[in-house]
């Protein structure tokens, strides 16, 4: 089975019946004021009532059904390659968009050719005058490539008072909601399989840009996302996808010339897993140290595919990077810290990954 449209609306999911019931009536109803979309649910192997349900009382939404769960990234490679579209669009089954929500990032993918994907703003679902976390109103990394966003950073994150609604260059969309297109993610090798869940769309991203393109947020469009759907936020399994997936991420899209920053991550880390130690937090200590010995067993993988993508590295485009360290800068004001508080001049200057 194939489709065949300009924008593809797909969601993945797994054993998220509730929340389909919840949120997928809205999401067909709220995205009829763009041209030619389709929306479509991938699901990865769900035992919950999932697909009983979709084909019972949503049959516009085309159903793609896999035979197991194949995480984030392996169920979005499948659903996506079944699907020839100008832009595809990455929703979580947690989210709740905003009336004609997909508009705003269909015009402005159309208007702006150097732009390889964008995200609308995130809000969060139980505090809707607030961002989300996961992505808020677009992300950046900093020098030791962890992630942050315009309106959260770490845990301290801030409302949405209009502050954050130009559409701003970012380092990443979220995959909570997060718009490609779709020849750019072909060429770019899609999601990669081996991270399974977690720092997935970055990767993505810091590929796309590699490439000479763009990421950007665009605030217009506004959608709420619940969070912690598939992993809650305090999973040591996601605390251990975050740790591996992140150092990979840096061994294969670093410049080579700066690879010693992974060593000083990893010490970050270490400090990171003795403070889990003292407070007791032992099941999070472990899952640092799992990540640790995940991410050295993928050092030959890594460095392959960052061989295999070099082909594909365009004219070296400066990438919006915080210069310095976000992890310092949070303790040293309590956590009490907006991102219009960050000295701009440190996103700017030569390319330094």
């Amino acid at each position: 089975m194939s489709f065949r449209t300009k924008t593809a609306v797909v969601i993945l999911n797994w054993n998220g019946l509730h929340f389909l019931e919840r949120f997928l009536p809205g999401l067909l109803a709220d995205t009829g004021g763009a041209e030619d979309v389709l929306v479509a649910v991938a699901d990865n192997g769900s035992t919950d009532g999932s697909v009983e349900w979709l084909k019972a009382t949503c049959p516009e939404a085309a159903l793609i059904e896999f035979d197991r769960n194949y995480g984030f990234t392996g169920g979005y490679n499948r659903a996506l390659r079944t699907i020839e579209a100008q832009y595809y669009v990455l929703l979580n089954s947690d989210v709740e968009v905003t009336e004609n929500w997909l508009v705003p990032l269909v015009d402005y993918m159309d208007a702006h050719p150097e732009v390889a994907a964008c995200a609308p703003a995130i809000l969060s679902f139980a505090n809707r005058g607030e961002f989300e976390y996961a992505g808020a109103a677009g992300g950046f990394i900093d020098l030791f490539g962890y992630p942050f966003c315009r309106g959260r950073i770490l845990n301290h994150i801030e409302r949405d008072n209009g502050q954050y609604d130009d559409c701003e260059r970012i380092f990443w969309a979220s995959g909570a909601a997060l718009m490609a297109r779709a020849d750019l993610f072909r060429r770019a090798g899609g999601l990669d399989e081996d991270f399974f869940a977690h720092m997935e769309e970055i990767d993505l991203c810091w590929r796309l840009q590699l490439m000479g393109y763009e990421i950007r947020s665009v605030p217009a469009s506004k959608v709420y996302h619940v969070g912690g759907g598939a992993l809650p936020v305090n999973s040591p399994q996601k605390l251990y996808l975050n740790y591996r997936n992140n150092l990979m991420m840096m061994l294969k899209n670093m410049d080579g010339r700066r690879q010693a920053i992974i060593f000083a991550r990893l010490l970050l880390d270490g400090a990171a897993a003795l403070r889990y130690l003292v407070r007791g937090e032992f099941s999070y200590f472990r899952a640092v140290f799992r990540a640790h010995l995940g991410f050295w067993r993928a050092v030959p993988a890594c460095r392959r595919k960052r061989r295999e993508f070099a082909r594909l590295r365009g004219g070296g485009t400066d990438m919006p990077v915080y210069r310095g360290s976000i992890v310092f800068k949070y303790f040293a004001v309590r956590g009490k810290i907006r991102f219009s508080d960050l000295d701009g001049r440190r996103f700017r200057g030569r390319r330094i990954f």
